[in-house]
């Protein structure tokens, strides 16, 4: 049990120590300043290195840089019509591009793949096309009837992996003759020597 000090004793001490400690501190001289000189050294300069480093060793050709969620909804529902544009493209490449107007250069077919393997066999076949110049591709995708609830999983996320690349202009469903709401036809940008 503590017992209650009164105020006077508790203070008289404190005061004491600190005579005590002024009294030995009296004599101390302050030490002179040193003989050092202060250098202030240049900041380096900030070096790019982003920017020195090669497109190919960054992101390999064929490099998954797809995401599963874009910044955006596509608000597909089942059995809708896949179809986009990017602004500043007219109508009239849409119609160009259902009706055959450009050759199908190439295809892919992702029916049985699980959508992180579908990622990256589509990103590896648009960089493909892309460095090959390829204007015109077709993905197959299927229409989703082994899928749970007979819902196209991957026609859902192959639409938004494709409006993720700068390169696709514009995708829409292919007609029947190519694989109908099975598949879509994809328009590349053209290669800056055509």
């Amino acid at each position: 049990m503590k017992r209650n000090r009164p105020r006077s004793a508790s203070v008289e001490p404190e005061e004491k120590e600190k005579e005590l400690l002024r009294a030995a501190l009296a004599d101390v001289q302050p030490l002179a300043p040193a003989n050092r000189a202060s250098l202030i050294r240049p900041k380096p300069h900030p070096v790019a290195a982003q920017r020195q480093r090669n497109d190919e060793q960054q992101v390999p050709l064929g490099g998954d840089t797809l995401s599963d969620s874009p910044a955006w909804q596509q608000g597909l529902e089942n059995g809708e019509e896949l179809l986009f544009r990017r602004d500043g493209l007219s109508q009239q490449h849409i119609r160009k591009l259902r009706r055959g107007h450009w050759k199908i250069q190439d295809h892919l077919d992702l029916h049985g793949l699980i959508a992180t393997e579908a990622r990256a066999l589509t990103a590896a076949f648009l960089a493909h096309a892309i460095h090959n110049g390829l204007r015109c591709v077709r993905i197959v995708h299927g229409k989703g009837l082994s899928s749970p609830n007979r819902e196209p999983v991957l026609k859902k996320k192959l639409s938004g992996w494709l409006a993720q690349r700068d390169e696709v202009l514009a995708y829409c469903q292919a007609p029947l003759t190519e694989g109908g709401g099975g598949a879509v036809l994809v328009l590349l940008r053209g290669s800056s020597r055509e």
